[in-house]
C-alpha cells in the first residue's frame, strides 16, 4: 500500500508547471460568440439533477441553434426559465430535471420561446466574498 501512495499524484504534475506564468482568460475560454453571450444567475433547484443549483452562473449563447437535449434558457410569459429541451416529431417541450415535474409545451403563441442555449455552468463551492467570520 505504501508503494501505491508514493506513486499517487495529488495536484498538478510537472507538466502543469509550464502554465503557471500564463494568465487564464475566462472570456476566451467560455465565450464563443461575445455579442450573443450572456451570464445568468440561477434561482431555484428545478435543474439540480442536471447539476445546476441556485446561485450558479450560466453562460448562455443566443447564437447557437437549440437542439434536442440541450439545456436552454427560455422565456415563459415574460419570465426566464432554465430547462432541458425535448424536441421530437415536430413537438417540443421544456423539461425540469426533478422527479414529478410536468413538461411544458413550447408554443410561441402562448408566450413560450427559447432565448438561448446554456453552454457552461459555473458552480461555486464557496462563493467569492464569503467570510469565515
Amino acid at each position: 500500500m505504501t508503494d501505491i501512495l508514493q506513486n499517487a499524484s495529488i495536484g498538478f504534475s510537472r507538466a502543469g508547471e509550464d502554465f503557471w506564468d500564463r494568465s487564464l482568460d475566462l472570456n476566451r475560454l467560455l465565450v464563443s460568440h461575445p455579442v450573443a453571450t450572456f451570464f445568468m444567475r440561477v434561482s431555484g433547484d428545478a435543474m439540480k439533477n442536471a447539476g445546476i443549483t441556485a446561485g450558479d452562473i450560466l453562460v448562455v449563447d443566443r447564437a447557437l441553434a437549440p437542439a434536442h437535449n440541450d439545456v436552454v434558457a427560455a422565456v415563459v410569459e415574460g419570465e426566464f426559465l432554465v430547462r432541458r429541451l425535448w424536441h421530437r416529431n415536430k413537438q417540443a417541450r421544456l423539461v425540469a430535471e426533478e422527479p414529478g415535474a410536468v413538461p411544458l409545451g413550447i408554443d410561441p403563441d402562448a408566450g413560450v420561446t427559447i432565448w438561448g442555449v446554456v453552454t457552461c455552468v459555473l458552480h461555486f463551492f464557496r462563493h467569492p466574498g464569503h467570510s469565515d467570520q
